[in-house]
Protein backbone atom coordinates (compact mmCIF):
# COMPACT_ATOMS: atom_id res chain seq x y z
CA UNK A 1 0.00 0.00 0.00
CA UNK A 2 2.87 2.38 0.81
CA UNK A 3 4.45 1.66 -2.59
CA UNK A 4 1.14 2.40 -4.34
CA UNK A 5 0.78 5.66 -2.45
CA UNK A 6 4.33 6.68 -3.40
CA UNK A 7 3.59 5.98 -7.08
CA UNK A 8 0.37 7.98 -6.85
CA UNK A 9 2.03 10.92 -5.11
CA UNK A 10 4.91 11.04 -7.57
CA UNK A 11 2.78 11.11 -10.72
CA UNK A 12 3.28 14.23 -12.81
CA UNK A 13 -0.26 15.53 -12.52
CA UNK A 14 -0.26 15.28 -8.71
CA UNK A 15 3.01 17.22 -8.51
CA UNK A 16 1.71 19.80 -10.99
CA UNK A 17 -1.43 20.22 -8.91
CA UNK A 18 0.63 20.66 -5.72
CA UNK A 19 2.78 23.32 -7.36
CA UNK A 20 -0.36 25.06 -8.64
CA UNK A 21 -1.92 25.11 -5.17
CA UNK A 22 1.23 26.52 -3.58
CA UNK A 23 1.62 29.22 -6.23
CA UNK A 24 -2.12 29.95 -6.02
CA UNK A 25 -1.99 30.52 -2.27
CA UNK A 26 1.03 32.80 -2.63
CA UNK A 27 -0.76 34.67 -5.42
CA UNK A 28 -3.81 35.01 -3.15
CA UNK A 29 -1.67 36.68 -0.49
CA UNK A 30 -0.29 39.11 -3.06
CA UNK A 31 -3.78 40.00 -4.27
CA UNK A 32 -5.05 40.39 -0.69
CA UNK A 33 -2.22 42.80 0.01
CA UNK A 34 -2.94 44.65 -3.24
CA UNK A 35 -6.59 45.05 -2.28
CA UNK A 36 -6.12 45.86 1.41
CA UNK A 37 -3.00 48.01 1.19
CA UNK A 38 -3.21 49.71 -2.22
CA UNK A 39 -6.73 49.66 -3.68
CA UNK A 40 -9.00 50.00 -0.63
CA UNK A 41 -7.33 53.04 1.03
CA UNK A 42 -7.97 55.37 -1.97
CA UNK A 43 -11.51 54.00 -2.33
CA UNK A 44 -12.09 54.61 1.37
CA UNK A 45 -10.70 58.14 0.99
CA UNK A 46 -13.00 58.85 -1.96
CA UNK A 47 -15.98 57.61 0.06
CA UNK A 48 -15.24 59.88 3.01
CA UNK A 49 -12.26 58.22 4.71
CA UNK A 50 -14.07 54.92 5.24
CA UNK A 51 -11.92 51.96 6.26
CA UNK A 52 -13.87 48.95 4.98
CA UNK A 53 -12.04 46.54 7.26
CA UNK A 54 -13.41 48.42 10.27
CA UNK A 55 -17.08 48.29 9.19
CA UNK A 56 -19.08 45.98 11.44
CA UNK A 57 -22.38 45.55 13.23
CA UNK A 58 -22.08 45.08 16.96
CA UNK A 59 -24.59 42.45 18.10
CA UNK A 60 -23.89 42.79 21.83
CA UNK A 61 -25.39 46.24 22.40
CA UNK A 62 -22.22 47.46 24.15
CA UNK A 63 -20.56 50.55 22.75
CA UNK A 64 -17.19 49.99 21.08
CA UNK A 65 -15.18 52.27 18.82
CA UNK A 66 -13.56 49.73 16.53
CA UNK A 67 -13.67 46.14 15.39
CA UNK A 68 -10.35 45.49 17.11
CA UNK A 69 -11.84 46.66 20.40
CA UNK A 70 -14.94 44.50 19.89
CA UNK A 71 -12.78 41.45 19.14
CA UNK A 72 -10.59 42.15 22.16
CA UNK A 73 -13.69 42.12 24.35
CA UNK A 74 -14.98 38.98 22.64
CA UNK A 75 -18.19 40.68 21.46
CA UNK A 76 -20.26 39.12 18.67
CA UNK A 77 -20.04 41.17 15.47
CA UNK A 78 -21.02 40.95 11.83
CA UNK A 79 -17.90 42.03 9.93
CA UNK A 80 -19.39 43.18 6.63
CA UNK A 81 -16.39 45.44 5.86
CA UNK A 82 -14.05 42.45 5.83
CA UNK A 83 -16.60 40.69 3.61
CA UNK A 84 -16.50 43.64 1.16
CA UNK A 85 -12.69 43.37 1.05
CA UNK A 86 -12.95 39.62 0.44
CA UNK A 87 -15.43 40.13 -2.43
CA UNK A 88 -13.08 42.68 -4.02
CA UNK A 89 -10.20 40.20 -3.57
CA UNK A 90 -12.24 37.56 -5.38
CA UNK A 91 -13.17 39.89 -8.25
CA UNK A 92 -9.54 40.90 -8.78
CA UNK A 93 -8.30 37.30 -8.62
CA UNK A 94 -11.02 36.16 -11.03
CA UNK A 95 -10.19 38.97 -13.46
CA UNK A 96 -6.45 38.27 -13.36
CA UNK A 97 -7.08 34.54 -13.88
CA UNK A 98 -9.37 35.39 -16.79
CA UNK A 99 -6.62 37.47 -18.40
CA UNK A 100 -4.03 34.74 -17.73
CA UNK A 101 -6.14 31.92 -19.19
CA UNK A 102 -7.16 34.10 -22.12
CA UNK A 103 -3.48 34.63 -22.94
CA UNK A 104 -2.71 30.91 -22.60
CA UNK A 105 -5.58 30.09 -24.97
CA UNK A 106 -4.19 32.56 -27.51
CA UNK A 107 -0.81 30.85 -27.35
CA UNK A 108 -2.42 27.42 -27.71
CA UNK A 109 -4.29 28.21 -30.93
CA UNK A 110 -2.94 26.00 -33.67
CA UNK A 111 -0.85 27.94 -36.10
CA UNK A 112 -1.86 27.46 -39.69
CA UNK A 113 1.00 25.88 -41.56
CA UNK A 114 1.88 27.21 -44.96
CA UNK A 115 0.90 24.74 -47.66
CA UNK A 116 4.03 23.72 -49.59
CA UNK A 117 2.79 20.64 -51.45
CA UNK A 118 -0.08 19.57 -53.66
CA UNK A 119 -1.25 16.34 -55.24
CA UNK A 120 -0.77 15.58 -58.91
CA UNK A 121 -4.24 15.12 -60.45
CA UNK A 122 -2.94 12.39 -62.78
CA UNK A 123 -0.72 10.12 -60.68
CA UNK A 124 -1.72 11.39 -57.19
CA UNK A 125 1.89 11.87 -56.11
CA UNK A 126 2.73 14.63 -53.67
CA UNK A 127 4.67 17.39 -55.39
CA UNK A 128 5.87 20.93 -54.69
CA UNK A 129 3.08 23.50 -54.91
CA UNK A 130 5.09 25.61 -57.38
CA UNK A 131 5.65 22.70 -59.80
CA UNK A 132 4.30 23.11 -63.34
CA UNK A 133 5.13 19.55 -64.34
CA UNK A 134 4.85 16.41 -62.19
CA UNK A 135 8.30 14.88 -61.63
CA UNK A 136 6.74 11.43 -61.32
CA UNK A 137 4.46 11.15 -64.35
CA UNK A 138 5.75 14.22 -66.28
CA UNK A 139 2.20 15.53 -66.77
CA UNK A 140 1.81 19.25 -67.29
CA UNK A 141 -0.05 20.91 -64.43
CA UNK A 142 -2.29 23.91 -64.71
Amino acid sequence: MLKEFKEFAMRGNVLDMAVGIIIGSAFGKIVSSLVNDIIMPPIGLLLGRIDFSNLFINLSGKTVKSLVEAKAQGLPTINYGIFINTVIDFIIIAFVLFLFIRQINRLRKPKTEEVTTKQCPYCYSVINIKATRCPHCTAELK
